[in-house]
Formats: C-alpha cells, structure tokens, sequence
C-alpha cells in the first residue's frame, strides 16, 4: 500500500514512516528490475563468446546423497526447480494475503482486474494456438499465457511516479489473479505425467501442513520447514513440477491483521523490559513482537529481498542465455511459434485486459477508481506483455526441441522489450492527448451513500467535502464553520468527512481514523469524530478505546474493526483520492464537486456555496 505525507503550507516536507516505506518499495522494484536486465544481458553475452561454456556451467551435475541413496540433478535444474520453488513459494504467499486480508477479499472492487486477469490469460493462449496450429508446437500455449509481476512492477517504477497508485494498485491485483491461473496450468497441464502413490503421499503431508498452524509458536516454523521439503520430493515424484509445493505450503501459512490483544501484549512486555532490562524480558519482547505479526507477513519481508535480488537475477542468467546467429535470427522470422508468443504476449495481453475492462464497465458490473483512466488500464496492459519468468520458465517444459527453445527465447524476450515501449508510449502518449482534469479542482471521488458517511439528505441542492485530520488543530475549529454552515442553509446542505490522516506531524491521525470507521459500522462515526476533537491531546490507543466505551459501542466489535482490512482499506482510498488531487494541507473542503481556496470561516463557505453552479465553471 501507499501513502503521501501533506504538510500544512510554509513547513518543508517530511517524510512520514508510510512514505519512506513506499519510496523504499519503489526503489526496490526498480532495482529488482534492473538486475534482472543485468542478468539478462550478461547471459546473452556469455551465451554468445566462443566456446559453450555457459551450457557447461549450467549442465554442470550436483549430486547429494544419503546413505545408499544419492540423487544428481544439473546446476540448471538446481536453479529451476529449487531455487525457483522459493520464487513460487512467495508468490503463494501473496495470493493468500490478497484473498485473506488484501484486494481480493472485496469482490465487487476486485472484478475489474480480476476480469482483465482472465482474460488476459485466455486471449494469449488463443491467439498462440491460432497461429500454431499447423506447427506441432500448439501446446505450448502456456508460454504466453503470464505476466511477471517483478519485471511489471519495475518496468512501472522505471517509467515514473506521476502515474496514479491506482494503476500500480490494479495491476498488482491483476497479477495476483494473473499468477492463480499460471499455477493452475503449470501445475494441472504441464507435468510428466502423475504416479499415483507420491500423489496420495502428498495429499497427506498438505493434510500435515494443514494442521502446522495449531502447534505452538516455536515449533512452527521447523514444521512448516520440514514438511515442505518432504512435500516438494513427493510432488516431484508424482510428476509435478515440484516448483508447486511451494505455492502449496504458502497457500496454507496463516495470515491475519494485527490483533490488538497481541500488539498490547508487546506493549506490555516492552515496558517492563524498559524498568527492568534483562535477557528474559528481552526475549519476551522478541516473541511478543514476533507473533503480532502473521507468519504469512513475516516470511514475505524476511525473503523478499533475496528472492527479487537473488534469486530472480540468477534465473535470469541462468535461463536468458541464447546463442544468437543468423540462422537463428532467420528461423525466428520465419517461424510461427516466435510469431506466437509475440503476438501473444504484445497484443494478446493488450487487447485481453482492456477489452475485459472495457466491457465489464460497459455491462454496469465494476468501476474503475478515480484517477484510474482507460487509457493508463491499457498501458498497463501493454506492460502486461512482459512475460518474462515463467515464459522462460516453462519453455524447456512445453518445448522439446532445443532449435524452437532457443527460437521461443529470443521471442519472449524480443516481446518484453516490445511490450515496455509500447506500455510507456501509451501512458506518455495518453497523458499528453487527455491529461488529468482539473488535477487537486474536481471531487476525484463523487459522494456515494454507500461508502460515505453522509450527514444530511442526498437530495440537498449544497454540498460540503471535507479532507481532514483529527489531531489537526485547524479541523477542530473549522468545525464550528461547518456547524454555523449547517444552521444557516438546514436541510439543504448536506456534508462529508474524507480522511487525510498527516503522519508525519501528526503520528496518532491514521488510529483517530480507524476509531471513526470503526464506530461508523455501529452507528457512531460522527459522534466519535467529536470525542477525537474534544481530547485532541488524547489519542493513544488506549484513549481511542476508551472512548468507545464511552459511546457505548460494542468493545468486540469495535476492536475487530479498528484494524480490519475494510476500514484501513477506507482510509487509504482517501489517501488515494487526496494524492490523485494533489491536495497538501487540511483542512481541505470541496464546495459542490469543487475545491474551496481561501478563508473557510462560515461566512466564506456560506458564499461559495450560493456561487454559481459548477457548470459555469472551467476545468482549466
């Protein structure tokens, strides 16, 4: 997730913690992107200096062996079918966050990208096996059919950040979907045939698996650890790419929001340590620390940073190398299985994801968030077509002969650099011909009944939205403006609180956010809001409880609100919204769908509101 840290006029910008975090994110997909190209290029290099010592070192046998039993497998396949089970082992991990506690878990927000995942998935697929189907290599379909989401990511970054976090949002969504449905096929289409008995004895260690999460905390991770490998053995003798276990184990490693229970808990122990510093105590506040946060989060932070740094990289050396001649150059042009993954992976994607997207809006069935253009869905779609690691990935599985390997190769990585350039023309070229309107003028996000919280009738001819902050002083009293303003016109105004927690000045605005939300589900979000204004010094966590109780809310319910995914979803649409309108300080207040600049004392307001219409207005 990201975020924007505003500042009131005349004080230089900070940076809060959640914007360190997203710039550091960006950094990180632009560096993971990069090494992967650097990967890519010395692979090409070394695969085409005389001699053959690339596919030496990468047929170089290793054998391990216990006891009687010995097992040797290729420096390649060590590369491909281990470390890369730690590539889809993560990935694993990011689908269950996804459907758990992230995008997914909001079916009506996730249609779109979910529409365009599929059918990105299935126009490539398409389009390959219509243009190979008298070349014998038909079903090699699977090649086309993914996008890798590092390459996606980073090929984002690299482009630049002023193309909306939405984008960046409904594209890690697509992905999400976009790897479900690569796993399915590579797990149910492209095996070596299944053996019965290693498939029921993997059956029964995912039962194990399973059962991992009721074990206590320390025996957990050795579970899971143990029983992986024994499960990637089984599944490799079964006949499956063994790469799937490792979704396997990810798909059934918890993951949950932090409970207030547990955070209090390290609270707790990390005072007591600070009185009474001691080894004991330490370790306390290391375990309490630890079991706040899920399994699921834990392992992504620990081994996201050698995946995306090592091991992508040296897929990408290991798997990119392609002696490049004439000939092959020749037999490429010629040959209807580059022309496949090409068209596939280019147009494919392009024409699947914004056709989907396209349509589903049309029908009425899903909305695209504000900011969030077709034109920046179809770059998006564009970029899509980098079907760099699992293309790679399944070409030595789908194609068997080394001369079409090379072929497919040369072609996929010829259809990612085609796929960024035409991604980036689309977004640079779509700005410039429909830029943004009336950027930090216009409501990006209109008043809906359903998500906002309305004080007042919609079918009031006046409108007041206000981006505020509850520990910012200037909302407190700007409140007493709203309240005459509301006095002056009755029920012919109605008004609404959007959330634009400051971090950086103010570190307990995002928890008064979450107290609001969480009493809007029971009936009391504006009454909150008044207690948060009230006690503007009060807002540890503690106060924020305290004052539900007050309110008489449920204290259940209220706590499993606080820090559930839907609230913290809600106020980083906010967020969202403020970024995509450029918006600084706060308060800010939009009069009838139009930013307010200038006094906001009730006199103002009250003016600005009788004003002309907004259609005698200009975008400009």
């Amino acid at each position: 997730m990201t975020s924007i840290s505003l500042q009131r006029p005349g004080r230089p910008p900070r940076a809060s913690g959640t914007v360190r975090n997203a710039k550091k994110g960006l950094q990180g997909e632009r560096l993971s992107a990069a090494l992967m190209l650097v990967g890519v290029a010395v692979a090409m290099v070394w695969a085409n200096i005389p001699g053959d010592t690339y596919h030496d070192v990468w047929e170089l046998p290793l054998s391990f062996a216990v006891g009687d039993m010995s097992w040797t497998f290729t420096l390649h396949a060590f590369v491909n079918e281990g470390l890369m089970t730690l590539f889809f082992f993560l990935v694993g991990l990011e689908v269950k966050r996804e459907l758990t506690i992230g995008e997914l878990t909001d079916r009506s927000r996730a249609l779109v990208p979910i529409a365009g995942a599929v059918a990105g998935l299935a126009v490539p697929a398409l389009i390959f096996i219509l243009v190979n189907m008298q070349s014998g290599e038909a079903d090699a379909w699977g090649v086309v059919i993914s996008t890798d989401t590092a390459f996606l990511l980073g090929a984002l970054a690299l482009i630049g950040p002023r193309f909306s976090s939405r984008l960046r949002t409904f594209l890690v969504t697509l992905a999400v979907v976009d790897d479900i449905g690569a796993l399915l096929v590579i797990g149910l289409l492209y095996n070596s045939g299944l053996k019965p008995l290693p498939l029921i004895l993997s059956a029964g260690l995912i039962g194990l698996l399973a059962l991992v999460r009721f074990l206590p905390a320390p025996a957990r991770g050795l579970a899971y650890t143990v029983l992986g490998a024994a499960l990637w053995v089984t599944v490799y003798l079964a006949g499956i790419h063994p790469t799937l276990a490792g979704v396997a184990v990810a798909l059934l490693i918890p993951v949950f929001p932090p409970r207030r229970t547990d955070v209090e808990r390290a609270a707790e122990q990390a005072q007591a340590f600070r009185e009474s510093p001691n080894p004991r105590y330490a370790a306390a506040v290391s375990r309490s620390l630890r079991d706040s946060i899920s399994i699921n989060e834990r392992v992504q932070d620990a081994w996201r940073p050698y995946i995306a740094y090592g091991v992508l990289p040296i897929f990408a050396l290991a798997n990119a190398g392609v002696h490049v001649t004439g000939d092959t150059l020749m037999a490429a042009i010629a040959s209807p299985v580059a022309w496949g993954i090409v068209a596939g992976l280019v147009v494919g994607k392009f024409i699947g994801i914004t056709g989907a997207t396209w349509f589903v809006r049309i029908i009425g069935k899903g909305q695209l968030a504000p900011g969030l253009s077709l034109h920046r869905v179809a770059g998006g779609a564009a970029l899509s077509g980098i079907g760099f690691t699992i293309s790679l990935f399944l070409v030595p599985i789908a194609i068997q002969d080394e001369l079409t390997r090379d072929i497919a190769r040369v072609a996929i990585l010829a259809a990612s650099v085609l796929a960024f350039l035409l991604g980036w023309a689309i977004l640079a070229l779509g700005d410039r011909l429909s830029p943004p309107t009336a950027v930090g003028l216009k409501l990006a996000r209109p008043v809906d009944p359903q998500r906002d919280h309305v004080k007042g009738s919609m079918e009031a001819p006046y409108e007041i939205v206000e981006y505020g902050d509850y520990e910012c002083p200037f909302c407190s009293r700007a409140t007493g403006s709203i309240d005459a303003v509301r006095e002056h016109f009755g029920a012919d105004i109605r008004w609404v609180w959007r959330h634009l927690p400051l971090d950086a000045v103010h570190p307990h605005a995002q928890e008064a956010a979450q107290a609001a939300e969480a009493a809007g589900r029971q009936g009391q979000y504006y009454q909150m809001g008044s207690k948060l204004f009230e006690h503007q010094d009060s807002l540890e966590r503690d106060d924020l409880f305290r004052y539900a109780e007050l309110l008489g809310l449920d204290p259940d319910q209220f706590a499993a609100d606080f820090s559930s995914p839907k609230v913290l979803r809600h106020i980083q649409d906010d967020r969202l919204d403020a970024e995509l309108m450029d918006l600084h300080s706060t308060p800010t207040f939009f009069v009838n769908g139009y930013r307010h600049v200038g006094p906001y004392d009730s006199a103002s307001l009250i003016r600005a509101l009788q004003a002309p219409p907004p259609k005698a207005k200009k975008d400009g």
